[in-house]
């Protein structure tokens, strides 16, 4: 079994669960933070729809350096839920053909996650996917559940049943 074919399965089920956190965005609250240092709702659903292009950037390229041109929190990029999906959509889909068109030396292949000379991270690309895209987005998604609670909207089933909704 090729490892982009043991990787997609994950994939497909993460971004479907983070897809359900995201149909429930309130972005009529999208500068509402639960903390004054936390991303605003919209800045975190926007950071959320963009992590899946992260996938060609990790698949195309050895080394990602956080010090070039870093940017600061994201913009809210989406006033209504549908452009927002949309997009996140488009990204999915870019990012789930790029995986499937990998082989596995690619996948296997070194990357590296620097500040300016130091590496910070050094692991291959699959576990690069896996760290960085899924895990990275798992991480947001709960964020996100959070503050859908704390704005009194029903959380959806994430990991199982959630408090609001059977699985």
């Amino acid at each position: 079994m090729a490892l982009s074919d043991s990787l997609l399965p994950e994939y497909d089920h993460e971004m479907a669960v983070a897809r359900r956190v995201l149909e429930r965005v309130p972005l009529a609250e999208a500068g509402w933070r639960p903390h004054p240092r936390a991303m605003s709702v919209g800045q975190l659903a926007t950071h959320l729809a963009d992590i899946p292009s992260w996938t060609r950037a990790i698949l195309e390229r050895d080394v990602y350096d956080m010090a070039a041109g870093r940017p600061g929190p994201p913009e809210i990029t989406h006033r209504d839920a549908a452009g927002l999906l949309a997009s996140f959509d488009r990204r999915v889909a870019s990012a789930r053909a790029s995986i499937e068109q990998t082989g596995d030396a690619q996948l296997a292949e070194e990357w590296r996650l620097a500040s300016g000379p130091d590496v910070v991270a050094r692991m291959t690309k699959l576990a690069a996917l896996r760290r960085y895209v899924l895990g990275h987005l798992v991480h947001h998604r709960g964020q996100m559940s959070v503050y859908l609670r704390l704005l009194g909207v029903a959380v959806p089933a994430i990991c199982g049943p959630s408090a609001d909704e059977r699985a």
